[in-house]
């Protein structure tokens, strides 16, 4: 069987498994297009299969399969069982939660649409509470500790994503035979603050007036940066991940335009974003403040792993403005939103105000997702590939320019 027939056995086969050649097989994915490696073997009259970590079918090809699969099957005739010796090998190897992580992200980086997602909040949030731990240390109250500080920055959604995270770490540490036991099992979503409904929090324009004003008046708790990134996220209505990557090479400026590209866009799919003449002049201060960099917003400290700003920047200076402790260490500010009758909102409702103000400017409904660059759903989305470019342009100059004057004093 070669690499072509393997395919078409793996799209037509009904049954677990397909056989390759003796002792190597195929487990077939969900959607038939490849599969996990194993090897079938037998010692001491139990027979065993052993799923090769090097890599899946196709990426790990036929040849690399069947070299891998005869070193195993040489290992049983020597009286050694393979599954065995993976486990104490991984006993040497994996033993803090930083190495399990490592282990775990190896193969989950492939099959994750987002994975720099999970590393995040692994980076963020995870490590520096459990990372140097051993595994068999973690215990309930870890979990317990790591997800009450997270709900105390005012961050229940990334609570229950972490507490997930968590779950498929440990389980991941008992498939490896690390530890008997999943320290986050007992937990579910109504520890980690409740099961993540759809937030409904809209700015009203006296609202935003009120923020914006504090902001500026507290520029060393929200820095001149995160204010400008802030209207930015009300006026475009990006996504807060796409705007704090965005280098200056993708804008046109000539054509007042921002070409998103599809690597970079959550839906995957590119989009041209009209550029308001009213917030030109933001851009122009923000080439400035950036120094030379590619990135609009360059981290502001040496940092091996990227070049702009941290995912958490713009939540942390708005939690902090809120009085909420974000900083281990450090004493948190007054709630001077608060005080001021302002609502606790997050970063991501920017984008969930600007869509309502596009409502309120009265841009139809088909336009306004698209200036969010919205999947559209159906038969629609399959046939109107039109990008409203120009009617695009002119809602979010109307939007402009009913923001500056609020946002601005």
């Amino acid at each position: 069987m070669n690499q072509k027939e393997l395919k078409s056995a793996i799209k037509n086969t009904t049954s677990v498994r397909v056989r390759v050649v003796t002792g190597l097989y195929v487990k077939p994915n969900k959607e038939r297009t490849g599969g996990a490696w194993e090897v079938r073997y037998t010692i001491n009259k139990k027979r065993s299969f052993m799923t090769l970590t090097e890599g899946r079918f196709p990426e790990l090809s036929l040849a690399d399969a069947k070299l891998l699969a005869n070193n195993v099957l040489q290992m049983v005739k020597q009286g050694k069982d393979p599954l065995q010796k993976r486990i104490e090998n991984n006993k040497k190897t994996i033993i803090t939660v930083t190495d399990l992580f490592d282990n775990w992200y190896e193969g989950a980086s492939k099959k994750l649409k987002h994975p720099n997602v999970a590393l995040r909040y692994f980076t963020n949030d995870i490590k520096p509470e459990l990372g140097r731990l051993r595994i068999e240390d973690v215990n309930a109250k870890h979990i317990q500790d790591l997800i009450n500080k997270i709900l105390n920055s005012g961050r229940p959604s990334i609570a229950n994503k972490v507490l997930l995270q968590c779950k498929q770490l440990f389980k991941h540490a008992q498939k490896l035979d690390c530890t008997d036991r999943n320290p986050a099992a007992a937990f579910d979503a109504a520890d980690a603050g409740g099961a993540g409904n759809s937030r409904s929090r809209i700015l009203s324009t006296e609202e935003i007036k009120i923020i914006f004003s504090s902001f500026e008046e507290n520029s060393h708790i929200f820095t001149r940066d995160n204010y400008i990134a802030s209207i930015l996220l009300l006026a475009l209505g990006v996504r807060k991940g796409e705007l704090i990557a965005a280098k200056w090479s993708e804008f046109d400026f000539s054509k007042n335009s921002w070409s998103l590209p599809e690597s970079r866009s959550k839906t995957s799919v590119a989009i041209k974003i009209p550029i308001a003449s009213a917030l030109l002049p933001l851009f122009e201060e923000l080439k400035v403040r950036s120094c030379g960099s590619d990135y609009l917003f360059p981290s502001r400290r040496a940092s091996k792993r990227r070049a702009y700003i941290s995912d958490d920047t713009l939540n942390h200076a708005l939690a902090k403005i809120f009085g909420k402790k974000v900083d281990g260490n450090k004493k948190p500010y007054p709630n001077i939103l608060g005080n001021k009758g302002i609502e606790y909102f997050v970063i991501h409702d920017l984008r969930r105000s600007c869509r309502s103000l596009l409502a309120q400017l009265g841009v139809p409904d088909n336009i306004a997702e698209r200036c969010l660059n919205h999947k559209i759903k159906g038969v629609e989305g399959v046939y109107n590939r039109y990008d409203y470019f120009d009617e695009r342009q002119k809602a979010l100059t109307a939007l402009a320019e009913l923001l500056i004057p609020l946002t601005q004093k």
